[in-house]
């Protein structure tokens, strides 16, 4: 499938500035009405009257021997831009190539392949699209990469074809931007799991294609482990002036437009997520930094409602669309093609294409947490590990981010046990996991009648990675002591309600889990959260992520073109520290925690930089309604 023609203002331009510049051969000076002439017919190809132009220029050519295949070349191109490459061929057969100079006989290379493909002919356009030591000016280096691209596809090439169109994938902009990466996208899915999973085995980190090979297996059904990112510094630098917080890069446009559901399942979530929101930008205020206007809209919490927010915040003059807030309302928006003003979705879509145009994604997604898990086990020496998780959607997610992850580390899955829903007695399911034993480690009795068990001791290279609400958590953590377990427990974010309360959780004694840092004021510079939550009751419990995301939806907003533009830079934010992949994602590193006394105390104090995770959107297909939310590592169980 084709997708992109050079646009035509901008191709008129190249076109006709290459025709005074090129038809004129050294040593054959033009008459004044020769001159003339050729200003003549390139006004009508300015004009779009392409044929005009076409039949103007080969005028020219009968009355001028010195610079006829000259201009035979531009009523050649002026037809290809009319979309009537067919009707060049005779004009293109008769051209003498030794009588071209300058970019001249690379011109007619083009043609002749671009007329080669519309004639089937795909291995006379692989040949002159692929012309050994040829000087390729800046300017036509795209068209180039395209003809190429389409002749490797038509001759079987998927693999060349993707190269290829990963090539130009930084030079494009807009719709032509997005088609060429769905196009990239669809040539390697073209190519099966199995070939796709051996290259991408045989890749080096850092490799160019690597990203877009996960990106199609993702698409085809399969969890894969992402590269982590590379965090070397925070965005720009600070800026002086007086109590300001203002670092290099910050940009913000004139109205932003944020789009929330007002009302239905979502409308607690989108509270807590607007008030954080606010909170951060009322806070930029105070921080002398320059704030746009901003303007809510309902989306319905449907796809009809998002579409119709997003075009009435675009009629209004909104510059940046922040939102919608679900994987339905988000691919909804993605789906009407060309985007006319940017979007930070607050979620992934459901139908995992990716950003459109200067599109950018932000979710706090299981899989994220799932895969820093296995990543902070194997920095822990934890290279073998039980599974244990809820059947719900998140901790499925989670759990095959995490196998996925633990995978590319070189770790070892020891087993996996779903936990059924409703069980109060979890001894079957610990008993299956044929956890190792070591007789020479003292066994407590669970009473002064029963008999020791033996006890599994820390050997030091094994621990249990667990996902599901701090309910069933406080289930199983008491039943695997009574089993003799011993195993480090390492946890994502829903083991935590987000407030503490040491009765409680007080059975989960020693896990840990990864979570936002703001909600244990973890990350300098940001409101504290105890006094936040005294005012706002939104900042408080299970609405703190929320919150806490909402917050990041704001301080994005300046630093977006910034962190696309600089790779390696992030955001310290309330959810973790934020950087954007080459895909138009915001990836999040978290903080770990650990519950000690019931309470729940962060690792460190602060954000362990070594403890990078990978992200992925949704691996799995399209969700049910229940599981729309955006943030199902936060949501409470209704949604």
């Amino acid at each position: 499938m084709r997708f992109m023609r050079l646009s035509r203002v901008a191709a008129i331009g190249l076109l006709f500035s290459l025709a005074l510049a090129a038809c004129v051969p050294m040593n054959a000076p033009r008459s004044a009405a020769e001159i003339a002439a050729a200003q003549s017919a390139e006004a009508l190809a300015r004009q779009g009257q392409f044929d005009q132009a076409a039949q103007a220029y080969l005028t020219l050519a009968s009355q001028s021997s010195a610079h006829a295949d000259s201009y035979r070349l531009l009523a050649a191109e002026a037809w290809r831009q009319e979309g009537q490459i067919e009707r060049a061929a005779p004009t293109l057969a008769s051209i003498k190539r030794q009588r071209l100079s300058g970019d001249e006989p690379l011109r007619l290379d083009l043609l002749q392949a671009e007329l080669a493909l519309s004639q089937h002919d795909a291995a006379t356009a692989l040949r002159l699209t692929t012309q050994p030591n040829v000087t390729v000016p800046a300017g036509m280096q795209m068209r180039l990469l395209e003809l190429r691209a389409r002749a490797m596809a038509a001759s079987g090439d998927a693999w060349g074809a993707a190269r290829t169109r990963v090539e130009m994938d930084d030079q494009l902009s807009g719709y032509d931007h997005t088609q060429n990466r769905q196009q990239v996208l669809d040539l390697l899915g073209k190519l099966g799991v199995a070939p796709l999973k051996q290259r991408a085995a045989a890749m080096k980190p850092g490799n160019r294609m690597l990203p877009w090979v996960n990106e199609a297996l993702s698409r085809l059904g399969v969890v894969v482990a992402q590269a982590q990112p590379e965090l070397q510094q925070p965005v720009g630098t600070l800026l002086p002036g007086a109590d300001a917080n203002v670092r290099e890069g910050y940009k913000v446009p004139s109205q932003v437009a944020l789009l929330l559901p007002g009302d239905g399942n979502y409308a607690a979530a989108s509270a807590s997520i607007r008030e954080g929101f606010f909170a951060a930008y009322l806070d930029a205020g105070r921080n002398h930094a320059p704030r746009p206007s901003v303007r809510v809209y309902d989306s319905k919490g449907t796809a009809d409602g998002a579409i119709k927010a997003y075009q009435q915040a675009v009629s209004n003059g909104a510059r940046l669309v922040v939102g919608p807030l679900t994987r339905g309302e988000v691919a909804a928006v993605f789906g009407q093609g060309q985007l006319p003003v940017p979007v930070l979705a607050l979620n992934h879509p459901d139908d995992r294409q990716l950003p459109s145009g200067d599109a950018s994604e932000f979710g706090l997604l299981p899989e994220t947490e799932g895969a820093q898990a296995a990543d902070h086990m194997i920095e822990r020496g934890l290279r073998r590990a039980y599974v244990m998780v809820s059947g719900d959607d998140f901790a499925q997610r989670a759990a095959g981010a995490f196998k996925a992850e633990l995978d590319a580390r070189g770790g070892e899955l020891a087993g996996m046990v779903v936990l059924p829903a409703g069980a109060t007695s979890y001894a079957g399911a610990i008993a299956g996991q044929h956890f190792p034993t070591s007789p020479l480690a003292p066994a407590p009795a669970t009473s002064t009648d029963a008999p020791a068990a033996p006890v599994v001791s820390d050997s030091g290279d094994t621990g249990i990675f667990i996902s599901m609400r701090p309910q069933q958590a406080r289930l199983l953590i008491p039943q695997l002591r009574i089993a003799q377990v011993a195993l480090p427990v390492v946890a994502t974010s829903h083991v935590y309600e987000g407030s503490d309360d040491a009765a409680a959780n007080r059975d989960l004694d020693g896990v840990e889990f990864c979570d936002a840092p703001w909600l244990f004021d973890a990350q300098p510079g940001l409101p504290n959260h105890g006094d936040m939550a005294a005012r706002l009751p939104a900042a408080s419990g299970s609405g703190a992520r929320l919150f806490a995301f909402g917050m990041d939806a704001w301080s994005l907003v300046p630093y977006l073109d910034w962190l696309r533009a600089h790779p390696g830079s992030y955001m310290p934010g309330a959810s973790g520290q934020l950087t954007a992949d080459q895909f138009g994602r915001v990836r999040r590193v978290l903080i770990w925690a650990k519950f000690q006394d019931g309470l729940a105390h962060p690792l460190g104090g602060s954000l362990q930089m070594d403890d990078v995770p990978s992200s992925t959107p949704p691996a799995t297909g399209t969700p049910s309604p229940g599981n729309d939310a955006p943030l199902e590592s936060s949501q409470p169980d209704n949604h």
